[in-house]
């Protein structure tokens, strides 16, 4: 069994639900600090987090992930128990074993081999691990962020490791990632007899015409590496629970992937204006949860691709698509190059979330090999 699918098994076994760690970063701790990592636990509220430093010159290299896990859901569902961390016909069964306690360990190993071939490497290795990305994130990531601005520690590249991959390892790497902004918005009405509609004033109906042109808008034509903003409406909440009520308002929930090509207060202002050509009485709640960001090729991008063709054979593909993750926090806060690598992304989530064992030490090797290229 290779150190990276025992650390890996080591990890699932641990059944850290979010936000409770239950004891995984200590296992990687003692790993790092067998390598001659200082280790700075770092607790915000009940979440726990670290930061693990070696060296103190440039350049800064940063490996980002999280020991939580997403519930197991019906665990009667599961072909093996979701913790137990079996491996079948070569794959790596249990919750977390892509997001991402797989790349935990490719990384913590990588990390161990690469010192012990370069024990005088140039620059500095970090580690910037939470227990607090698949829920509220508001403890995890983005606080140890604003510790290290406040300390004054660079991070010059990060890399996070986020399942990436959608059919072979190395076939995709994030280089950025669309901002979010949610919207939570009521339309004002008058409550009445549904017989009596003159007496009345339906606010599903004054909602229909503005909400289809916000759908039907154009809000930018996205750029290179962005598609164009979405927006989406996710629920609409009204009534009173009868049929013969007209009721007093209707809530509208939606959310806007946007790209570089727009902010979130053009977006806002944009919203509104077209609200206030409907003449309706309403009021909206924002809440922004992720500024976008973008890396564009250079140094890490081009270290990631290089590796990922040495270990793979393969040509990589540049991507902005899918979800939020917490590079948005390191990107704009640190300024650091932020990319996301990480193993296929297919059952991430899912009943019995799986990796490929030869995946994981794949990975570990392009985790190696990164660093080589960007600290030797």
């Amino acid at each position: 069994m290779s150190k990276t699918l025992q650390l890996a098994k080591d990890l699932i076994r641990i059944d850290s639900v979010t936000p409770n760690d239950k004891g995984a970063q200590k296992l990687l701790t003692k790993e790092l600090e067998s390598s001659d990592f200082k280790i700075n636990n770092l607790k915000f509220g009940e979440v726990d987090n670290f930061w693990a430093k070696r060296g103190d010159s440039s350049p800064v290299f940063v490996f980002a992930g999280h020991t939580d896990v997403v519930p197991v859901g019906d665990e009667k569902k599961w072909s093996v128990p979701p913790f137990s961390a079996e491996v079948k016909d070569n794959m790596l069964y249990g919750r977390g074993a892509a997001d991402m306690k797989g790349s935990l360990a490719a990384m913590t190993v990588a990390t161990s081999r690469f010192i012990k071939d370069y024990p005088d490497h140039n620059g500095t290795i970090g580690f910037l691990i939470t227990s607090d990305e698949e829920g509220p994130a508001v403890d995890g990531t983005v606080k140890v962020a604003e510790h290290l601005k406040f300390i004054g520690q660079n991070v010059d590249y990060c890399l996070v490791g986020e399942p990436s991959a959608t059919n072979t390892l190395g076939d995709v790497i994030k280089n950025g990632r669309r901002g979010s902004l949610n919207g939570k918005l009521t339309i004002i009405g008058k409550q009445g007899h549904i017989a009596y509609p003159h007496l009345a004033n339906n606010p599903i109906h004054l909602a229909i015409p503005a909400v289809d042109d916000l759908c039907n808008e154009l809000w930018d034509e996205g750029n290179e590496y962005f598609p164009a903003t979405s927006f989406q409406v996710s629920n609409i909440h009204s009534g009173t629970g009868v049929t013969n009520v007209i009721p007093a308002e209707v809530e509208v929930v939606f959310n806007f992937r946007y790209s570089t090509q727009c902010t979130h207060d053009e977006l806002q202002n944009r919203v509104c204006d077209i609200l206030d050509r409907h003449s309706l009485e309403y009021k909206i709640e924002w809440e922004h949860s992720g500024y976008p960001f973008l890396t564009p090729k250079g140094e890490l991008v081009n270290s990631c691709v290089d590796a990922i063709k040495t270990v793979k054979g393969i040509n990589t593909e540049l991507s902005t698509s899918g979800g939020t993750s917490d590079g948005r926090f390191i990107a704009p806060i640190l300024g650091a190059q932020v990319v996301e690598l990480g193993p296929l992304n297919a059952t991430i989530h899912q009943v019995d979330e799986c990796v490929s064992v030869q995946d994981l030490d794949d990975l570990s090797d392009i985790y190696y090999h990164i660093l080589k290229n960007i600290l030797t």
